[in-house]
């Protein structure tokens, strides 16, 4: 008898979870790799064809004033999978021997709760020049790694085992046209992982990473889609002559270039190039989409579409990344899109951070969210129930000896108008009126006239600070 009611127990339980699992939607999360805010035509960039990123936009929720929490690679990934800052997670560094495992990932939380999960290309939550990146406890069950498209390994490389496969050899490809053809490039391959792994056949909700390479350095876009762009009608890279000024001032301060004026460089043809990616980036997340229609997984299918940081591309006169916080490395793509569950064609102006997207998905997921977790869900925003222009009063990014070399230590934080840097160590700040002066040209930091204005800020950042501190186990005893 009591056999049997445990037996009665056990099917309902089992019911209960595959109800549970029947209900809860899948996890589309394409991240990019170092793009910037402005990049996507429906977002307004008029000189770029981005249809399919623009259909998630029409379909969803396009938050127009994302940031991440660090200019820089794994902080950022560190902190957008955790949901709390790179200081706080211990995940502030690249190159870094291993990852701390500070916090859970979120993909591991929602393997724990039946989720099957999947990951192609980029990880890098630590160092990976030269050796495989140490696999950690992240919940994917298919785990194809890929951190960059370079054959820098003999072996557990997928993407070049893949290319090898095909017969194809990735220094020859270069060699030969100076470019990896859109048959074999790396972010073609993420998205047939991608495909393959959606349209598997399985009872449970499933979760899966889509992390290409593009669009980093180098750009190795196929020639054909560089030359859909006419240079002549391109803006070019945002530049003063008082930039190169201005950037000396922070010669002690870490970055990955110096500034040049960017006709040196053929400031628009770098855009270009930049820009081809993002057009091939489009053409793979259009296939993907349409594999979810096709697979009628679509309307039951959460689409996160990001990116971990930005690219100066050119812009003040530098290029690639290091500790600055323009809006062209901190501000990204953020959109999340769900048929008949979040609003449509909604634009926020909203000031959120990628943080944000953890307590989010847990939220859906019903899971509970960490009192630790600086991350905020969004679910207000994307279903309508709030203000969807207001989220948080500031944002905040951090930059801690990330680098190699110089030792560089900064803060940002930003509200509505105004945005504050402080290079600690150095006696050095920047601060900026986005109202007035969107391209970040005139440093206010010295103007007396905006004394209070930096006052303000600097507290506000401090109050940041020590909020994000990790006070160790929870408290069981009064005293």
């Amino acid at each position: 008898m009591e056999s049997t009611k445990l037996a009665i127990n056990q099917q309902i339980k089992e019911k209960n979870r595959m109800k549970k699992d029947q209900q809860l939607p899948n996890i589309l999360w394409l991240c990019t790799d170092q793009q910037r805010y402005d990049t996507i035509r429906a977002l307004g960039n008029p000189h770029i064809q981005t249809p399919n990123i623009d259909s998630l936009v029409e379909t969803g929720v396009a938050f127009t004033h994302a940031h991440c929490q660090s200019p820089i690679c794994t902080p950022s990934r560190a902190s957008f999978l955790t949901g709390m800052y790179p200081s706080t997670v211990h995940g502030c560094i690249n190159g870094n021997e291993v990852w701390d495992d500070a916090a859970p990932l979120i993909t591991k939380t929602l393997a724990d709760a039946g989720y099957d999960c999947g990951l192609a290309g980029k990880f890098h939550l630590s160092g990976a020049q030269g050796r495989i990146e140490p696999r950690v406890n992240d919940g994917y069950r298919v785990f194809d790694w890929s951190h960059h498209p370079g054959d820098d390994w003999p072996e557990g490389h997928a993407y070049i085992d893949w290319l090898k496969n095909q017969g194809y050899d990735y220094k020859e490809l270069m060699d030969q046209h100076g470019y990896i053809p859109v048959e074999c490039h790396q972010t073609t391959w993420c998205a047939n992982r991608a495909i393959d792994f959606i349209t598997q056949s399985r009872h449970t909700p499933w979760l899966f990473s889509f992390n290409c390479f593009d669009p980093h350095a180098p750009f190795d876009a196929p020639q054909e889609y560089v030359d859909r762009f006419d240079l002549e009608s391109l803006p070019g890279p945002l530049f003063q002559a008082s930039d190169i000024e201005a950037q000396r001032c922070l010669s002690d301060i870490r970055f990955q270039t110096e500034s040049i004026d960017p006709a040196d460089f053929n400031g628009k043809l770098y855009q270009a190039q930049y820009w081809a990616m993002i057009e091939l980036i489009d053409q793979n997340v259009g296939r993907i989409l349409q594999a979810l229609d096709e697979t009628g997984q679509r309307n039951n299918t959460i689409v996160v579409f990001t990116s971990d940081h930005g690219d100066m591309t050119g812009d003040h006169g530098l290029r690639l990344k290091g500790c600055r916080f323009y809006e062209a490395l901190v501000r990204v793509p953020l959109i999340l899109s769900y048929p008949d569950q979040f609003k449509q064609g909604l634009q926020s102006s909203a000031l959120v951070e990628l943080v944000d997207i953890v307590p989010t998905l847990l939220e859906i997921a019903d899971l509970p969210i960490p009192e630790t977790m600086q991350g905020q869900s969004l679910l207000p925003i994307l279903t309508g129930s709030t203000n969807a222009d207001y989220h948080r009063d500031s944002v905040r990014s951090e930059y801690c000896k990330v680098l190699s070399g110089t030792e560089s230590y900064a803060t940002m934080i930003r509200d509505q108008r105004y945005k504050l840097i402080n290079y600690h160590g150095h006696e050095l700040g920047e601060l900026f009126d986005l109202e007035h002066d969107p391209g970040e040209f005139d440093n206010l930091w010295t103007n007396s006239d905006y004394r209070e204005i930096r006052f303000r800020l600097m507290q506000q950042n401090f109050d940041a600070l020590a909020f994000a501190v990790d006070i160790g186990s929870p408290r069981v005893s009064g005293f």
